[in-house]
């Protein structure tokens, strides 16, 4: 009698975490299995530097521009973006990050805040494939409803702290949605959520062709991504400031 309550009780006790949200997949589960969707771990390792080139649109200025964004392995990036008629850059070389001011056309060292996220946008697929060598941890969380379907969770936490929520389809383990908290518009903090869709194959690897972020529950800008090229020797000067 004693050994049939205990394997009941413990049959019990087994079907109810079954039952739980996400419960049988660990983090390293769900991050290596998001590696292998976008292109697997010795693929992604032969990356060293990544070019995309495309259109916006800032849908909440109704404006429309080009841009070209350069990453180069592991926290090196740079992006070009032209917005009636007017170049704006905005770049991290490793240690410090600058950009262009849109009103005055001159380059200006980043302030604190916003240097430490384009840190974060600066890093590449390491933050993935090596994420202990960054500070970065990742957790599992219940999974979630978007739109009538139900996506898989991961939380990164940076080495500063920094949360950022990945949903993720459990169909393709690829990333569907990112939700963060940003610095908005006016400077001052958003939660910004970011959509990536339109997957295309760029050797061996998935890449998102079209980017949509929400800033407080507004539309904000529309990526279409139209050319991605890996490994074209990106020299590190191209990141430092001014150049």
């Amino acid at each position: 009698m004693k050994r049939f309550f205990t394997l009941t009780t413990a049959a019990a006790i087994l079907i109810s975490l079954a039952a739980l949200p996400g419960y049988g997949q660990t983090a390293q589960d769900i991050l290596k299995k998001m590696i292998e969707a976008q292109g697997g771990r010795k693929y992604l390792e032969t990356i060293k530097d990544t070019t995309s080139s495309g259109t916006l649109e800032l849908t909440s200025m109704n404006m429309t521009g080009s841009f070209t964004q350069y990453q180069k392995e592991p926290d090196k990036f740079r992006m070009d973006a032209e917005v009636m008629g007017t170049v704006v850059t905005q770049a991290y070389d490793g240690h410090k990050a600058w950009s262009t001011n849109f009103q005055t056309g001159q380059v200006e060292e980043s302030p604190e805040a916003q240097a430490k996220q384009i840190a974060r946008e600066a890093m590449g697929n390491g933050a993935i494939l090596t994420p202990e060598k960054f500070g970065i941890t990742y957790t599992a969380k219940p999974k979630a409803k978007l739109e009538d379907k139900e996506y898989l969770v991961l939380e990164q936490k940076m080495a500063d702290g920094h949360l950022t929520t990945i949903y993720i389809d459990p169909a393709t383990y690829l990333p569907y949605k990112t939700e963060t908290i940003t610095l908005g518009p006016t400077g001052a903090d958003a939660k910004s959520e970011t959509y990536t869709s339109d997957y295309r194959k760029v050797g061996q690897s998935m890449v998102p062709h079209a980017i949509r972020t929400v800033m407080d529950g507004t539309e904000y800008i529309k990526v279409t991504i139209t050319k991605v090229v890996f490994n074209t020797n990106l020299d590190d000067s191209l990141f430092a400031m001014g150049k």
